[in-house]
């Protein structure tokens, strides 16, 4: 990896690239674009924060389960999302 900016400074290109997907957190990602109707922008918000998980984790690819936490940190928009 390796990059020389933070992963909340990342653009959306480069938050793909250094977000490096395992085949399972691929197919979560584009169960929970579908299901959630993500929006571009949150498609790469979830992957900078996943990427971050990652590192935390000491992970050189970003699997499901740091997907999935990152997917629980998302705070719910829309009508009735705050009760």
């Amino acid at each position: 990896r390796g990059q020389a900016r933070p992963n909340s400074e990342l653009g959306p290109a480069e938050a793909r690239r250094a977000a490096v997907l395992d085949t399972s957190a691929r197919t979560l990602l584009g169960r929970a674009v579908d299901r959630l109707a993500l929006s571009a922008r949150a498609h790469d918000r979830l992957l900078r924060v996943a990427r971050t998980i990652a590192d935390l984790d000491a992970s050189d690819d970003v699997r499901a389960d740091h997907l999935a936490e990152a997917l629980g940190y998302r705070v719910p928009v829309g009508p009735g999302a705050m009760r």
